[in-house]
């Protein structure tokens, strides 16, 4: 899995195409989706039109897709990986990951009410063993899960056939989440990194008027500046050094090569130190929509953290 990719969270219709595009042509060859981010359609037909162009080959490519929240039920999830393969307009996944440990009803995106969750919780297991089916029948090449703990990692891990190979998590100075990290070094959980400059692009009913600004940090910025390079490039090549895939999201074509740029960016001892201290366990996207109106989930069953 190439170590740099494309995010598309919160790209937009019209916008995802001309990035996608863009990306490969810089030379990005991991892009992230999800059928959640209703985009991936648009990210299809981009893919098919560059192969079909000679741009790149489906082999040098590295596509993730995602299993929503509604299509735990182990009869759901070949249907929902089947529909995330027609709209990209491929054969296979590189990698399908479970995208939240929440369940909620079938055909619920966002829950609103109570009736919205499902009336039995679907044990992980049971939803990882309909995964390792996915594996098996080739329909993806490698699977993982997306915003699991070690908790429930712990849970997990002894009872799958195939072990999940990636753990997509939230990452970046602010929440280094050192222990999970060093749990899934430990049992060979590569760790995919999201909301890696901060996600000042996420929806704002998730953002706090006075939530620090990952970009703006007087470390980063002290770094980038002694290196002559952008806060953003910093936040990527810190993710990289931690042996880290990191998918920065963006629609505008010099960012993108900025990002990009980054992956050759070297930091110093002195400057891995520093970013270090900067850890303040501070979510971004806390989970908070998975707790309302009369959820069954609290953000300490999610996270597993008193």
């Amino acid at each position: 899995m190439p170590i740099l990719g494309l995010g598309t969270w919160r790209s937009e219709p019209g916008e995802v195409a001309q990035a996608v595009r863009a990306a490969i042509e810089i030379g990005y060859r991991h892009i992230d989706c999800a059928w959640i981010y209703g985009n991936e359609p648009e990210i299809g037909q981009t893919i098919n039109a560059l192969i079909k162009d000679g741009i790149v080959t489906r082999e040098e490519l590295w596509i993730t897709s995602k299993l929503w929240n509604d299509c735990h039920a182990p009869e759901d999830v070949r249907g929902a990986i089947e529909i995330s393969l027609r709209q990209l307009q491929l054969d296979y996944l590189d990698l399908y990951l479970v995208h939240w440990p929440v369940c909620v009803r079938k055909g619920v995106y966002v829950p609103k009410k109570m009736s919205d969750y499902r009336e039995v919780h679907v044990p992980a297991e049971k939803t990882w063993q309909a995964m390792e089916s996915l594996q098996s029948e080739g329909l993806t090449r490698h699977i993982g899960v997306s915003n699991f703990s070690k908790t429930k990692l712990l849970d997990l891990l002894p009872k799958a056939k195939i072990r999940p190979e990636i753990n997509q998590i939230e990452s970046h100075p602010y929440l280094q989440q050192t222990d999970l990290f060093d749990f899934c070094q430990e049992q060979n959980i590569g760790i995919t990194a999201y909301a890696p400059l901060g996600s000042r692009g996420r929806p704002d009913r998730l953002k706090e008027a006075d939530e620090p600004i990952l970009l703006e940090d007087p470390t980063i910025l002290q770094i980038a500046e002694s290196l002559g390079v952008l806060p953003a490039q910093v936040l990527i090549s810190w993710a990289i050094h931690r042996n880290c895939s990191v998918i920065p999201k963006s629609t505008n074509p010099g960012r993108l090569k900025q990002n990009f740029g980054a992956a050759s960016l070297s930091l110093s001892a002195a400057d891995m130190e520093a970013i270090a201290k900067l850890d303040l366990h501070r979510r971004y996207i806390n989970g908070e929509t998975w707790t309302l109106n009369g959820s069954p989930y609290t953000l300490n069953s999610i996270w597993d953290e008193n």
